[in-house]
């Protein structure tokens, strides 16, 4: 099974997310992560699709998103040529004596400590999915309170692939 992330433009329309989680539902295609939001231009919104399968399926998947009616751009985003990242916020449950163990960590991984309560910390890490998931690797010896990951978001590098919409 391959991975391949989907940076989809579309019209900023009610439904429209919807629409295309019904289309990968419908037809029994996965949906890894997902992530939305508005552009610089407030007419569109950008969607990034992280989906997997063979690469008949992934091909299918890229093609069937395309014939959407609010699809204005789909791009196929490739590790190489891309900026790839994802958010956490995790709130572990560290004392005092943790404290400074744990801020070496976030500080090795360039995080930022957004909360501290007498017994929690909630830290906050952007990045790759593999330095996310080292980073929680180091810190699971303390005891995970709560975790979200917003799922990848991405754009690709230059100015070579770049739609202009009126």
């Amino acid at each position: 099974m391959k991975q391949r992330i989907l940076s989809i433009l579309v019209d900023n329309t009610a439904g429209v997310l919807t629409r295309l989680a019904g289309l990968f539902s419908r037809r029994g295609y996965n949906i890894d992560s997902i992530t939305a939001g508005v552009t610089a231009n407030p007419r569109f919104t950008r969607i990034t699709i992280v989906t997997s399968g063979d690469e008949l399926v992934l091909e299918q998947i890229t093609n069937q998103v395309k014939k959407q009616v609010d699809v204005r751009d789909v791009k196929v985003l490739e590790e190489n040529s891309s900026v790839i990242r994802e958010l956490i916020l995790l709130k572990i449950k560290v004392d005092a004596n943790q404290r400074d163990n744990v801020l070496a960590i976030t500080n090795i991984f360039r995080a930022k400590i957004v909360d501290v309560g007498c017994d929690s910390m909630i830290i906050e890490l952007t990045g790759t999915q593999s330095k996310l998931d080292a980073f929680l690797e180091l810190l699971n010896q303390y005891e995970v309170l709560e975790l979200a990951r917003t799922g990848i978001t991405a754009l690709s590098r230059g100015m070579e692939d770049v739609r202009y919409f009126e």
